[in-house]
């Protein structure tokens, strides 16, 4: 049996970015913390280091065995906001490379499945499905934040397989 696992799951965004710190196996998952990340708006450059500093504190801050990121979603409509949302994966993954950390990649399907057994669940089912998995604190949360939590929730049903 593999001990408790502490995962910090990213939600990437150039906007907006989940960030989420689950710990445990996948029969009891545990919220240690969650937030969502808005860069200021500006230089793509300053953004992009905005997001570094915010994951690269929550790796410090947290202590995660792992990092766990959304992978790339691609398609003809949204070509622009990939452009950005990539970008933002390049400054979160820079951060787990620089502390040293594996970082395992799931898809949108993945973490449905792994929520909600359904994996195109929308995201409306998603997110009635996380408080039943998990206890949250009370707190208004936009859906990046929901997001990387649910993310979490997966990375940590996953890991025997990856």
């Amino acid at each position: 049996m593999l001990g408790d696992m502490r995962i910090l799951a990213i939600d990437p965004g150039y906007d907006r970015m989940g960030l989420a710190v689950l710990e445990g196996d996948p029969s009891r998952p545990t919220h240690i913390w969650s937030d969502c990340i808005l860069p200021p708006k500006g230089a793509t450059e300053q953004r992009l280091a905005h997001i570094h500093e915010a994951v690269a504190a929550a790796i410090t801050t947290h202590s995660p065995d792992r990092v766990a990121i959304e992978s790339l979603f691609w398609s003809t409509n949204n070509k622009r906001s990939a452009l950005g949302v990539a970008e933002a994966r390049g400054a979160a993954l820079s951060a787990a490379a620089e502390a040293g950390l594996s970082v395992s990649e799931h898809s949108p399907q993945q973490v449905k499945l792994a929520v909600t057994g359904y994996g195109n669940a929308d995201k409306k089912a998603v997110a009635a499905m996380i408080p039943r998995l998990i206890s949250l604190p009370e707190k208004r949360r936009l859906d990046d934040e929901l997001d990387a939590i649910a993310l979490g929730i997966a990375a940590l049903s996953t890991r025997l397989h990856s």
